[in-house]
């Protein structure tokens, strides 16, 4: 059998009044079936663990919440909270992609990183997701800077109160080409991203 890194399987981006503002899947061995719709559910259930450890002062000075629940024995999900309270949620398979098919490079996950082996079946280290948790955080940050988006215009109080009708999902090409980048691009051990 192939050895297997683990991958990441999808990545939320859930609004401060927990509206899901973007939401990638990206193929992995055990999400290869899954359904988008059953992604939204999983990242709901995220939510009430932001609000749980938030009331019991659970969180650290880090916007880390690090692991926030195992799914399964395969998927697990993590979490980070930024200043505006927005949610990044990121689910790991930890079967992962085969280095073979790995979406970047033929290289083999021994030749990247010698550790990232182990994680698929010691698990990860809550290190191993930062670089990510930044990565979309500064894609993030870069869209707000853009002139021409509104993020009022994604808040669903907002829109109604407007009465427009439609998706509040982010639709900004560049960012959702980071955020594929990102989930594609991540491995344990990698240093930034």
């Amino acid at each position: 059998m192939a050895s297997r890194t683990p991958a990441v399987a999808c990545i939320g981006i859930i609004g401060k009044l927990n509206n899901p503002l973007h939401i990638s899947i990206f193929p992995t061995i055990s999400a290869s079936e899954t359904d988008p719709l059953e992604f939204s559910f999983l990242l709901s259930t995220s939510l009430d663990i932001f609000e749980a450890r938030l009331a019991s002062g659970q969180k650290t000075d880090s916007s880390d919440f690090g692991l926030l629940q195992a799914i399964d024995e395969n998927l697990a999900m993590y979490g980070w909270l930024t200043n505006t309270s927005v949610k990044i949620v990121i689910v790991i398979d930890m079967l992962g992609h085969t280095p073979a098919a790995s979406p970047l490079t033929s290289e083999t996950s021994a030749q990247r990183d010698p550790r990232s082996t182990l994680a698929a079946a010691t698990g990860l280290r809550d290190a191993d997701l930062k670089p990510a948790f930044r990565a979309l955080q500064n894609a993030y940050i870069g869209l707000l800077r853009n002139p021409f988006y509104d993020p009022d215009h994604h808040s669903p109080v907002t829109a109604k109160a407007e009465r427009r009708v439609g998706s509040t999902q982010i639709s900004s090409k560049a960012f959702i080409r980071e955020v594929k980048r990102i989930g594609d691009a991540w491995y344990p051990g990698v240093g930034s991203l």
